[in-house]
C-alpha cells in the first residue's frame, strides 16, 4: 500500500502552512488598514497605478515638456498680473511673459504645439482695474 491520501482530502501547501501558522500566531492582527477597502477600488483599472501613488507618495514632480511648461507659466503670470499692486507692475509681468512667448514662437521648442499667443497687456490692464472697483 502507498500513503496516498484519498481523493477529497484537503491538501496543505508550504505556503498555506506558513499563513495557517502566522494566523494562529497573531501576526495577521491589527495590521494597518485592515477591514478597509482597497484604494482605487471601483476605479478603472490603470497600468501604471503604481508609479502614480510613488509619484504622489513622494511629492514627486516631473518636468513638463517645455511648452507645456510655458503655458502653464502664461497662465500664472496672467493670475500674478491680474493680482498685482499696482497698474505698473501688471504691465511688467505681462511685459516679461510676453517676451517668454514671443521668443517661444520664434524659435522651435520641444513638446506638445505651443498654441498661445502674446497677452494684450492694455486689455489684462483694463480687467486689473474692473478688479479694483
Amino acid at each position: 500500500m502507498t500513503d496516498r491520501k484519498p481523493l477529497g482530502m484537503p491538501f496543505e501547501s508550504w505556503i498555506d502552512k506558513q499563513i495557517r501558522e502566522a494566523t494562529e500566531r497573531g501576526e495577521f492582527d491589527d495590521l494597518p488598514g485592515t477591514g478597509k477597502p482597497l484604494p482605487g477600488a471601483g476605479e478603472p483599472l490603470d497600468d501604471l497605478w503604481w508609479v502614480k501613488q510613488k509619484v504622489r507618495d513622494e511629492g514627486l514632480k516631473l518636468p513638463l515638456p517645455p511648452t507645456l511648461q510655458l503655458r502653464k507659466d502664461a497662465e500664472v503670470a496672467r493670475e500674478e498680473a491680474l493680482g498685482a499692486r499696482s497698474e505698473t507692475q501688471a504691465r511688467q509681468i505681462v511685459e516679461e511673459i510676453n517676451a517668454r512667448i514671443s521668443k517661444a514662437l520664434r524659435t522651435a521648442m520641444s513638446g506638445p504645439p505651443l498654441n498661445l499667443m502674446p497677452f494684450d497687456a492694455d486689455e489684462i490692464v483694463r480687467e486689473w482695474r474692473a478688479r479694483r472697483k
